[in-house]
Order: structure tokens, then sequence, then C-alpha cells
């Protein structure tokens, strides 16, 4: 078995003629039976990679080996070997639970018998077997992210790519989804995980890749992409934006990475955290500014983010040329 189930190198995808990069450079290495993170928000280029691997789009420069076969010069081999599931269920509403899985056990050239059998095993696996003869109009959300899953692994592909599989998702379904996906790997599937959550990506990815306006701005452990922030995060909060704004110009230079000020909160990344938070309050009390709250606490994802980006993960919009052409746009959707 291959060290790394998906190689992509300098991989570029350019669309409106060449004027729009959504994907520029990029290199990824999936090492074979983990969770592997692909981060960044709306318009970072992780669903055009997805698609690029999964043969919907070819790169525009750049090559990509999955299971052993380039995306370009074999694509139906690839094919074979892949799951895909995306953002949004791809389920036929008209159709049962069992009706689904087994329609893409045929579409896969499998035996009826087979078919049938893998489709009633993975209904009892995702817990839908008390739904299997319902139509899928009829499913929640969460049951038809669970059935779109399934009908990823019906063909049982070595290599899984979910492409934000839990958007719009509740909190228990969310949390329903991270098991199953958890189980998959124990079981020696590679996964190739694309999301804006980033309480999502420290629970299940052992490897991220931070991506941003189609670059890789960072890449590692969620551990090394912590550590390399800070120590601590000081968060300070303020009765008033006006306060938390002068208290702004008083304390950004406690630490090393510019403050992060949301309404009447501020957040800063230090080494020392104790001392960097008794000299926050000397010079906020120096200045006559009322303090409503403090707290230190380990730096998150979401804190390594912001740093590396300037803004949230969910907050960025989508970003795609005015001027791209209607065939363009629905193909860098990202």
């Amino acid at each position: 078995m291959s060290e790394f189930s998906v190689e992509a190198t300098d991989i570029v995808r350019t669309f409106n003629d060449g004027n729009f990069r959504a994907l520029d450079g990029v290199t990824l290495r999936v090492p074979t039976g983990q969770v592997f993170g692909l981060l960044g928000p709306n318009g970072s280029g992780k669903t055009t990679m997805v698609r690029i691997l999964s043969t919907v789009l070819s790169p525009t420069e750049g090559r990509a080996i999955v299971g052993g076969f380039d995306v370009v010069k074999q694509p139906s081999q690839v094919r074979r070997v892949i799951g895909l599931a995306g953002q949004f269920a791809a389920v036929d509403e008209n159709l049962t639970g069992f009706e689904n899985l087994r329609m893409v056990g045929f579409l896969n050239h499998m035996e009826k018998s087979t078919a049938i059998e893998r489709s009633r095993q993975l209904l009892v696996d995702f817990g839908l077997a008390d739904f299997a003869h319902k139509l899928a109009k009829t499913y929640s959300g969460g049951m038809r992210r669970r059935l779109d899953l399934a009908a990823a692994l019906v063909a049982d592909p070595p290599i899984l790519f979910l492409d934000e599989p839990t958007t719009g998702l509740d909190p228990q379904s969310r949390q329903d989804l991270w098991a199953i996906i958890e189980g998959l790997v124990e079981g020696g599937t590679t996964v190739l995980l694309t999301t804006q959550y980033l309480e999502e990506a420290d629970r299940l990815c052992k490897q991220l890749v931070v991506l941003d306006h189609g670059k890789i701005i960072a890449e590692g452990t969620s551990s090394q992409l912590k550590s390399s922030l800070g120590n601590t995060v000081l968060v300070l909060t303020f009765s008033s934006t006006g306060d938390a704004q002068r208290a702004t110009g008083l304390i950004s230079h406690i630490s090393a990475k510019p403050a992060n000020v949301d309404g009447t909160v501020i957040e800063l990344t230090v080494d020392k955290g104790p001392a960097s938070a008794a000299e926050a309050l000397r010079r906020i009390d120096s200045a006559d500014i009322v303090l409503a709250g403090l707290q230190l606490r380990e730096p998150s994802l979401d804190d390594v983010f912001l740093n590396l980006t300037g803004h949230k993960a969910e907050d960025a919009p989508a970003v795609v040329p005015e001027k791209m052409s209607r065939r363009d746009r629905r193909k860098a959707q990202v």
C-alpha cells in the first residue's frame, strides 16, 4: 500500500480565460488511512481541489495522482477507487433510502445480489434501517446527509472525499457524522475532508492544510498550527466599543501579533499569559477604563485562522469575479 493515497503537485486552476486563479500552485500529500483536512473559507479553493481530484474538473497546470492513478490520464480508474459526498445531499428524494443505495450499486456495475446486500448493511451501519423503505424526501437534513455518505460508500472505495459534509447540520447530527467518519478511518479508509468548521478539523484531522485565495498559507498538525500562534490568548471584554477601542491602543504592544477587536472584545495572543494580563490591567486601570471581563485560554484553530487570514473561516464571502462567464461561475463555486 502506498504511503500517500493522494499526491497533488503544483495544482493551478484558472477560469475566465486565465484571469481568475481558483487554485494557485497547491501541493498536497494525503497519507493513507488518515483524515486529512483541507481548511479555508468560502472562496479559498477547497471545492475546486476536490473536483479536480475526483475528475470533475481538469487542472490548468500541475499533476494529481489518486489511488495510484493520474486524474487526467486515467479518470475512469480514479473514479473506481473514490467516493464523493458534497456539501449538499445528492439523493433522489422520490426514491426510498434503500432504492437510492441500490441504484448507486447498479451504476457501479455491482452484481444485483451484492448491491442489495451492501445497501441493506449500510442502512444498518448509518442508523437508517428503520427508514429504509421511506421516501428520502421525508428524511431530516441529518438523515439525508447520512444517506448521501452511505451512497458514497456503496462501492466500498478506499478513498473518500468529503466536501463540507456537515454544513447546515444541527450539533447532534454533526457529532453523529463525526463518529461515522472516525469509524471509517478505523476500518482503513482514507478521508480528505474539506471544512470551514475548525472544531471539526481539530477533532478529526491528523494533518491540516489551510487554503486562502487559492494558496496554501499554513500546514501541519492541529497542535503545530496552534503552537505557532503563541502560548496563550488574552481575552478582554469591555462595556462599550469605545472603551475597547481606547484600550486597544494602550495594550496592543503586549503582543507581537495584531490585536483582534470584535465590538467590545479584544483578543491578544501572548507568550506570557499571567504577566501580560497583569500589564494589560495596569494600563487599562491607569486610563480609568472599566473592564467587564478577562480570560486566559489556549489558542484554538479559530485563532490560528484569524491570525493567518484576518477573518474568521465562516465569515469570508466566496470570491468569484463579476465578469466570469456563467459556465465558469458554475465551475468555480468554491
